[in-house]
């Protein structure tokens, strides 16, 4: 049903955006009164504005309702994870307990200086 709804959608509203390209703009009134064609058309003079935008007002009421009824069906659904909180933490890696130090690094151990009697 979602998957429906979905197709149903984006094709309601490529008809929709189709149907506003095709409509005249408001200046387009002007130049139909001094005779530019638009008695001839198939619609007539007027019948073109009436259907094109009864159509678009039924594309319009039909992209919301199915839109808003995405939106129910959506309502309920959890996000999924990110994959950062899905994933296990890091094990430190293990400290001895007294640091073991090379034996070139090692310094020499202190000598007993000779004491010379006075």
């Amino acid at each position: 049903m979602y998957t429906f709804l979905v197709v149903t959608d984006v094709l309601v509203s490529i008809a929709l955006i189709g149907l506003v390209l095709l409509q005249h703009g408001k200046g387009a009134d002007a130049g139909a009164a001094f005779g530019s064609g638009a008695s001839g058309t198939v619609f007539g003079s007027r019948g073109s504005a009436n259907f094109l935008s009864r159509a678009t007002a039924v594309c319009a009421a039909l992209f919301f309702v199915v839109s808003l009824s995405l939106a129910y069906m959506v309502q309920g659904r959890r996000a999924p994870d990110s994959i950062v909180d899905t994933m296990a933490p890091a094990e430190a890696p293990a400290t001895p307990a007294t640091p073991v130090v090379p034996a070139e690094a090692a310094p020499a151990p202190a000598e007993e200086t000779p004491k010379i009697p006075e």
